[in-house]
């Protein structure tokens, strides 16, 4: 039995909130049970130094915790700079919304997505992504009413979601509990048409068995099948 009672295959209530910042050209409050996320996605008519004049955008990503977001106060990054899981993370959300988005289309301009957790409670990257995604679609469709682009530089969508051995059996969506004590973790990045963005597998203890993997694998395409659908209703 799962802490939270769910069957294996079972995800967390998964929510989208859209319009959450009246500034930012995309904004999604993504919940993924206790686990909250604030993310925006911002234009900028520039592209980083090493891009200009490719006629290329790019989009790029941050990631931040609050510090009360867990069950103890953390230190603010800016008062110690980010240490190297924020960096692995807010590549990984880069990484992932590049995926589905045409540079050339996107011309010589970026679009910058913040990614802030506001409550943790495991998964807070896999929820990062796929909340990013809804701001980042929101954010194009105000640059296309607004004349910036005409275009639809966004190819595919893209969704995150976390599975490990719980207790020697597969389960999806890892709240913090599960995840604290599991046998195996990974986290699976999927694009909308089924393709493999990124796929992160750690065993804490024994290793893992390929079926056990598969298993994995399976239990999170259905997931992000789902939270897919969840994105296009939403955005």
């Amino acid at each position: 039995m799962r802490p939270s009672g769910r069957s294996f295959n079972e995800m967390r209530e998964v929510s989208f909130e859209t319009g959450v910042n009246r500034y930012a050209e995309g904004s999604c409050l993504v919940k993924f049970g206790n686990t909250h996320v604030l993310c925006t996605a911002s234009w900028d008519e520039s592209v980083p130094p090493w891009m200009r004049n490719s006629g290329k955008g790019w989009v790029t990503a941050e990631y931040n915790m609050l510090p009360r977001a867990t069950h103890t106060r953390g230190r603010r990054e800016r008062d110690k700079g980010p240490g190297g899981r924020t960096q692995e993370i807010q590549r990984l959300i880069g990484r992932s919304l590049r995926a589905v988005v045409d540079m050339q289309a996107l011309g010589e301009r970026q679009i910058l997505i913040d990614c802030d957790v506001i409550q943790a409670d495991g998964g807070t990257r896999t929820a990062s992504i796929t909340g990013a995604y809804v701001a980042l679609r929101q954010a194009v469709e105000w640059a296309k009413s607004n004349g910036i682009i005409k275009n639809d530089p966004i190819t595919d969508t893209v969704a995150a979601i976390s599975c490990g051995l719980y207790n020697g059996s597969p389960v999806v969506d890892l709240d913090y509990d599960e995840d604290s004590s599991a046998q195996a973790d990974a986290n699976f990045v999927f694009t909308g048409s089924g393709g493999i963005v990124e796929v992160q597998g750690t065993a804490e203890g024994d290793p893992f068995s390929e079926e056990q993997f598969t298993t994995l694998l399976s239990l999170a395409r259905r997931a992000c099948d789902e939270l897919t659908q969840k994105q296009k209703e939403t955005a």
